[in-house]
């Protein structure tokens, strides 16, 4: 939930356009990456899609954001209940690495470490085209992780929308013009 968020829970630009995030979750590390590519599972966080866990595979996101809690609050203007993305696999190190294409203009790589009976997953989102794009990928990516973190515990999440209110006023004033 964004009203306990420290300011270790915001992504940060490690390099001009790339955001780094991270969440310690519980393990095994085996079970968080079932939570990263078993669409059943990763839809309860962030979108569905059957992946096959194959260098160069593609495969679709399919977001329905408004269905991820029993409430998940009120969506901004404009926005439909499905999005759907194309991405392929470039890069697969079972169970500690997954990267993939966003939108073909980038790409995002999720990395796991365990640290004991928990699990670091590290989410680096590369070649982020300019700061819309970032103000939007950023508070998206936070939000996402704060319920896929809620999930995990076995906890109901935060109303999705109305955190990712809140998340993108504090983007804009942490992330450089």
């Amino acid at each position: 939930m964004t009203e306990l968020a420290t300011d270790a829970d915001y992504g940060v630009l490690t390099e001009p356009a790339t955001l780094t995030i991270e969440r310690i979750l519980p393990g095994p590390i085996e079970r968080v990456w079932a939570y990263l590519t078993d669409s059943d599972l990763r839809r309860q966080w962030l979108a569905a899609g059957e992946m096959e866990q194959k260098v160069g595979a593609p495969f679709e996101f399919v977001w329905r954001n408004n269905e991820l809690m029993q409430n998940p609050g009120t969506p901004p203007e404009g926005f439909l209940d499905e999005h759907r993305m194309q991405s392929r696999i470039t890069e697969l190190d079972p169970p500690r690495k997954l990267s993939f294409t966003w939108f073909e203009r980038s790409e995002v790589t999720f990395q796991l470490q365990p640290r004991g009976d928990r699990v670091l997953l590290t989410v680096i989102h590369r070649r982020i085209p300019d700061r819309s794009v970032l103000l939007s990928v950023g508070p998206g990516w936070h939000g996402h992780l704060d319920v896929l973190v809620a999930r995990m515990n076995g906890r109901e999440p935060a109303p999705f929308w109305d955190e990712i209110a809140i998340l993108k006023k504090e983007y804009v004033r942490r992330m450089p013009a």
